[in-house]
């Protein structure tokens, strides 16, 4: 399974039912299950389905025709989605949703200097990503050469369990949240590196907990390495982290480990000061 496979598996168009919740909450009067439908009909246009039919929308959603048309026309009234002939296509007032996060987000100003200095002077690809349930989401990518079979940036998805970054994150949760999200996950080999076990998962995770970075060697793609340091907040507590990746064939989990992560733990000191001092 190809990195390209595992962005389709974990993104919402995957889901037979993308309107739907994860895990549909009870009935309470906290939760507006028109928004929720809503929300969802916006997730239902990705990459690979830009422009759909009504029929489509409602498929993708879970919704009746019915359902789905009435939210399509609000949001075409309200400038989020425009109309061409049967088609509904997303417009580009949806940024706008993405930006209100990544606007309030102190990493997204503070960190993103940081790590173009980086980049021109390790000459490998920087991201930095939060997690998200199971995923981890890039939030800040500053690329080189392209050096993976897919496009990743901002708004991007992948796996926790598999990635570093992703590792990185889960070091920072609880063993008992750790666990509910490894069952959760579809622990299937991307590549033939990619560890399954989860006991060697939580080994690992554990690992990055106490030595403080996370080494990940061709276990999302053939010729894909990279080492990733966690950021944290005011309280010392992970919020982020930080990668560097390159290709294997160039540069090894060890030779990263010996002479980018220096430079990578710095940068990610630069930035955690910054976040302190801006608190």
């Amino acid at each position: 399974m190809g990195l390209d496979a595992a962005l389709h598996a974990n993104s919402p168009a995957a889901s037979p039912a993308l309107g739907a919740p994860a895990v549909k909450p009870p009935p309470s009067d906290s939760y507006v299950q028109s928004f929720a439908r809503g929300l969802g009909v916006i997730r239902a246009f990705t990459a690979d389905a830009p422009a759909q039919t009504l029929t489509e929308v409602a498929a993708r959603t879970g919704l009746d025709r019915a359902g789905a048309r009435r939210i399509l026309l609000t949001l075409a009234q309200l400038g989020y989605v425009y109309q061409e002939g049967r088609l509904f296509r997303l417009t580009a007032r949806t940024l706008d949703l993405g930006y209100a996060y990544l606007s309030t987000t102190p990493l997204w100003n503070l960190a993103e200097p940081i790590m173009e200095e980086l980049v021109a002077e390790v000459h490998e690809s920087c991201s930095v990503a939060v997690l998200d349930g199971a995923e981890m989401v890039y939030i800040l990518r500053v690329p080189t050469s392209k050096i993976m079979t897919i496009n990743l940036g901002i708004g991007s998805r992948l796996p926790a369990w598999c990635s570093s970054m992703g590792r990185v994150l889960l070091s920072g949760l609880p063993e008992a949240r750790v666990d509910e999200i490894l069952a959760a996950s579809d622990l299937r080999a991307h590549t033939r590196h990619t560890v399954t076990d989860p006991k060697e998962l939580k080994r690992l995770i554990t690992e990055a907990k106490t030595q403080g970075y996370v080494t990940v060697s061709q276990e999302l793609e053939e010729g894909l390495v990279s080492i990733a340091v966690p950021l944290l907040d005011r309280n010392g507590n992970v919020m982020a982290a930080m990668n560097l990746s390159g290709n294997a064939s160039r540069v090894t989990a060890a030779q990263m480990t010996r002479k980018l992560l220096p430079r990578l733990q710095a940068a990610a000191e630069r930035i955690n000061t910054s976040l302190r001092l801006r608190a």
